[in-house]
């Protein structure tokens, strides 16, 4: 693995189809503006799973859930109401 690669506000405007090309290679990038890093570029690593039975088997000793009272939590802690904020 190799540290990541700084490259300029204007760099990642113009070259922004390079960067995207070295992102699918695996590379990092340091966004800077004025020579000051405001973020990294990295790439997505591919999501991983988990087989189910090794799934089944992790949660084989947990509780029961009580779904009445799972739901009266939720109502009490959660605000669902669809209006929109005006």
């Amino acid at each position: 693995m190799s540290l990541p690669r700084e490259i300029s506000q204007r760099e990642l405007r113009n070259e922004s189809g390079e960067v995207m090309r070295g992102l699918d290679r695996g590379e990092t990038f340091i966004v800077t503006r004025n020579g000051v890093p405001l973020a990294t570029l990295a790439p997505l690593r591919n999501a991983s799973f988990t087989k189910t039975t090794v799934a089944i088997s992790a949660f084989r000793g947990a509780p029961e859930i009580d779904f009445k009272r799972f739901r009266g939590d939720i109502d009490a802690h959660i605000d669902q109401d669809p209006t929109p904020r005006g």
